[in-house]
């Protein structure tokens, strides 16, 4: 592995040394949504930027492609946000961009960097199977590739994975719902509806797997009943993971199912923008004890919701601590050596098994967050005002 990524780094610079200027012979592509890069500078002369480039893979510089899927979700604000500061604050030029959910703005993102003398490539893929054509230019550049917490899929051009255990998420939060129902030990049964994220992110089957891998057997055993029916992932997957989306699922199942004071005790919502759907679903229309409901992400109106008892958890991932491992994983690409990975067992594209990066997720609730939250300075205590 040492002397493939060595080789790449050769090769990056051979190419920086030998054509003249990055960008000169790339098409200009359309300009991309939600774009966040540092103001236009004046062109210095090829042969300058040539050498630049050739010494920044030594000096431990260059230029960084970062692409986000979108500002929509408060997540993907603080991770782009976090890895730039961290990556510029290590001595590299980062070119961060935002493509509104969109797959062809990405595609067309990804390229523009590609064309514009990035070095190494850190992506967020919108859909994991959206991105093969272009990251075959990549490729063909020896440009690196760093998959952001989704994994890119079917693609033979991706070199590391860096994400939080995402199997781990899961099952924390179906734990969480089999602790606080008791289910080992009260006699049950329980009803709960089951609600995951955007079928085109390999994650979402990741988390779902997890959660059902603690709540299968109880449903089996009829402990845990689903009065929906809807238990496959397709059937219970929400597309782009929005809120409105879970939300009109939602009111649905309470319509055929709980509207005739039947108590609902737990929904299973991978993510906060889901569970955020559900809690405004069930304040609208559900008028029974409030059930256990799980989330993701620590957004702060679902933190809010916490503090005022209508989410149970989410699953903290502290984003400051995925972009350090990210920023460590660049530097060591960039200086030639291998990117530290504590998986390579796990995580296969398609293509084969990707080295990866796992941070450990853990969970917060209402006991526990102003410790996780406030106290690490994550957040304020206006912010969850």
């Amino acid at each position: 592995m040492k002397k493939k990524l060595l080789s790449v780094v050769l090769a990056t610079a051979m190419v920086a040394t030998l054509l003249v200027g990055c960008g000169g012979k790339t098409e200009e592509a359309a300009a991309p949504a939600e774009t966040k890069t540092e103001e236009t500078k004046s062109e210095e002369a090829p042969a300058e930027k040539e050498e630049t480039a050739a010494a920044d893979t030594t000096t431990g510089g260059g230029k960084i492609g970062v692409a986000m899927p979108t500002k929509d979700l408060q997540r993907w604000n603080q991770d782009g946000s976090n890895m730039e500061a961290q990556l510029i604050e290590a001595g590299y030029e980062v070119d961060l961009q935002y493509a509104s959910n969109d797959i062809p703005t990405q595609v067309s993102q990804i390229e523009n960097m590609i064309n514009s003398g990035c070095q190494l490539l850190v992506i967020a893929s919108i859909d994991g199977d959206s991105l093969g054509t272009v990251l075959e230019q990549a490729k063909e550049k020896n440009i690196p590739v760093i998959a952001y917490d989704r994994l890119i899929m079917n693609s033979d051009a991706v070199t590391y994975y860096a994400t939080f255990d995402n199997y781990m998420v899961g099952t924390k939060q179906g734990e969480y719902i089999k602790e606080q129902l008791d289910l080992d030990n009260a006699a049950g049964p329980f009803n709960i509806e089951l609600v995951t994220g955007d079928p085109g992110d390999n994650n979402a089957r990741f988390f779902f797997g997890g959660a059902m891998d603690v709540l299968q057997p109880y449903i089996d055993a009829g402990k845990l009943v689903v009065k929906s029916g809807q238990t496959d992932f397709e059937t219970v997957a929400t597309a782009n993971w929005a809120t409105e989306t879970a939300q009109s699922r939602m009111d649905a199942i309470i319509s055929a199912n709980y509207a005739d004071g039947t108590k609902l005790d737990a929904v299973l919502c991978s993510n906060d923008s889901t569970a955020l759907g559900v809690t405004n679903s069930l304040e609208a229309n559900y008028t029974g004890e409030w059930p256990i409901i799980t989330g993701q992400d620590c957004d702060k109106a679902n933190v809010k919701n916490m503090i005022a008892g209508k989410q149970s958890m989410s699953i903290f991932k502290d984003t400051r601590t995925l972009a350090s491992k990210v920023v460590e994983m660049v530097d060591a690409i960039m200086k030639g050596g291998e990117a530290p990975v504590n998986d390579t067992e796990t995580y296969d594209n398609g293509t084969g098994v990707i080295p990866s990066y796992l941070c450990e997720p853990v969970f917060a609730d209402v006991n526990n967050y102003k410790e996780l939250l406030i106290d690490s300075g994550y957040y304020t205590e206006a912010d969850l005002q």
